[in-house]
């Protein structure tokens, strides 16, 4: 399934040849760079205030409010790991401009309809649809990656995601500041909503595909058939877990963010903006370090810079744990940023390598739904790590994943010829 290096790939997009396809794909790159800050941004502005919003919506418990912090973290990603590999497929089929376009418009609905609910059920059950309409950042990246060439790929993935990176540096100060300034929590929902929906717009304007549909006479592969075609290459299998275990180690700590900040300075009139500072600090290291990580991956190879970045990220983790001033907390998170954010784009660079153009939608979808599971199964564990034995150990568990995460990929993930 891999394609050697310097070599054509074995079948680019509806058969459109190099020339054509590689024409104008840096140009689609930084469309995609920029409307990936946008989504991500104005995605992330709701990050640090759901916690602040529970008692709003009739939940009023500490524990209450640390195990639906969690909860509906979770929701969103949990219908969408299995949501995605269907729309991945789709993509392949369809083309991913229609799928960005999909994903967009639902978002901008769901998030809307988040700020009107009056509970919390009529919130959980927004953000659960959300989850089976959504993907916007998996179809992104397999746009990116059918429309690059081969040998830049760890390059555009690294900038995709310094565009992501950097949307979520904003998005949280901008929710919490909107917040706090407006004095009421649903205010950023709408405001929110307005915003995904002008960019869905925009990619259907500026956004550019080659993409020609299969021949109605080509078999199409079932969703079964792809499952069978991923767990039977020995490169793609071990990466799954690779994507899993980062997400969970990343999501575990990120519902419980605002609640630490909120132990660690008390009830003060601005603790929306810092908690924003305090998820945003990380997003603002890993614009700095994921462009440098990127590049160096295309170079020094792609699981020698994942190893790095999961050694780093372990490191920088366990001192959040005993954190006693706002301000260690923050420059705390910046280190951990300086890793993390090179984990994903590096593991779906290799992901990328591994498999035909033609079938990055449907694989990249397969992925998704490990990162999905991991944005699941991360937040529920560490609300109900928060709630049982306490905020500190949401640090800790996910320190000890990124180390088993770390010595599975030194085990299990081959490099690729040529580093």
């Amino acid at each position: 399934m891999q394609e050697p290096e310097g070599q054509a790939p074995a079948q680019a997009p509806g058969n459109v040849p190099d020339h054509v396809l590689f024409a104008h794909w840096q140009r689609t790159l930084w469309a995609m760079v920029g409307i990936q800050f946008v989504m991500t941004m104005s995605f992330s502005v709701l990050t640090p205030i759901m916690p602040l919003f529970l008692p709003d919506l009739g939940v009023t418990n500490r524990d209450s409010i640390l195990l639906w912090a969690g909860i509906l973290t979770a929701a969103t990603p949990l219908i969408a790991a299995f949501a995605s590999p269907l729309w991945g497929t789709l993509a392949d089929r369809k083309g991913r401009k229609l799928m960005l376009l999909r994903s967009g418009f639902a978002i901008s609905l769901f998030t809307a309809l988040m700020g009107l609910a009056g509970n919390v059920w009529q919130f959980f059950a927004w953000r659960a649809l959300m989850g089976a309409f959504a993907g916007f950042s998996t179809t992104a990246i397999a746009l990116v990656a059918s429309q690059v060439p081969e040998r830049r790929l760890g390059y555009a993935l690294g900038w995709l995601s310094t565009g992501q990176l950097v949307g979520s540096l904003v998005g949280p100060v901008i929710g919490g500041a909107l917040a706090d300034l407006s004095g009421s929590y649903r205010v950023p929902f709408y405001l929110t909503s307005l915003l995904t929906l002008l960019t869905a717009i925009s990619v259907h304007f500026v956004v550019q595909e080659h993409f020609t549909p299969p021949p109605e006479g080509q078999a199409r592969r079932s969703l079964l058939a792809s499952l069978r075609m991923v767990a039977s290459s020995a490169g793609l299998l071990p990466l799954f877990l690779v994507l899993l275990l980062a997400q969970f180690a990343v999501r575990a700590a990120q519902p419980m963010v605002t609640l630490f900040v909120q132990m660690l300075a008390g009830n003060v009139p601005a603790l929306a903006t810092l908690a924003g500072l305090a998820y945003s600090i990380t997003g603002l290291a890993d614009l700095i370090a994921s462009p440098f990580l990127g590049k160096r991956s295309d170079r020094i190879g792609y699981r020698r810079v994942l190893l790095i970045c999961l050694f780093g990220a372990t490191v920088t983790s366990v001192p959040q744990a005993f954190a006693h001033s706002y301000w260690v907390f923050l420059a705390e998170r910046f280190g951990l940023g300086m890793f993390i954010g090179g984990i994903l784009p590096t593991a779906n660079a290799l992901v990328g390598r591994l498999v035909a153009r033609a079938d990055r939608g449907t694989v990249f979808g397969m992925t998704a739904s490990a990162t999905f599971l991991g944005n699941s199964l991360g937040p529920l564990v560490g609300g109900g790590v928060a709630a049982g034995i306490g905020l500190r150990w949401v640090f800790l568990v996910p320190a000890a994943l990124l180390l088993a995460n770390l010595v599975w990929v030194w085990r299990t993930v081959p490099e690729l010829e040529g580093f």
